[in-house]
């Protein structure tokens, strides 16, 4: 008995001595988790050398991600914004309209996504595999 109320006593004075000084939770702040990152800068590569203000007259295209005419029209109509061509140089748009057609196929799809963005058929083999080089 002596030995159990020794025992308790030591208990509780160390538990009070380890005892934190203030109540508090400690919070940690992961970094966002960005699948698309890797191919967002593949693709600004490929279409551009990551020039936000490129534009090419042939197709009209513009931006980081080289946005053509009817792909910001489809944007507009699908998602019921009212962007503009001259907003396509703006990166947040042009990352946001981007980033609205690669989650519609999900975030481990990189050559679908990719293919996808530059139109269809066979050039989309020779843009995958320049694509390929910057991830």
């Amino acid at each position: 008995m002596k030995r159990m109320i020794i025992v308790t006593f030591l208990m509780l004075l160390f538990s009070r001595t380890f005892a934190p000084t203030h109540a508090g939770i400690v919070i940690y702040s992961l970094p966002p988790v960005e699948p698309f990152i890797k191919l967002i800068y593949a693709v600004g590569m490929v279409e551009g050398m990551c020039d936000t203000m490129a534009y090419n007259p042939l197709e009209k295209a513009a931006g980081f991600f080289q946005i053509r005419p009817v792909r910001l029209e489809d944007y507009n109509y699908r998602t019921g914004s009212n962007f503009t061509m001259t907003d396509i140089f703006n990166y947040e748009i042009s990352e946001k309209i981007f980033l609205y057609y690669a989650g519609k196929m999900g975030p481990y799809k990189l050559e679908e996504i990719a293919r996808n963005w530059n139109g269809s058929g066979q050039k989309t083999e020779d843009y995958w595999r320049r694509i390929k080089q910057y991830l």
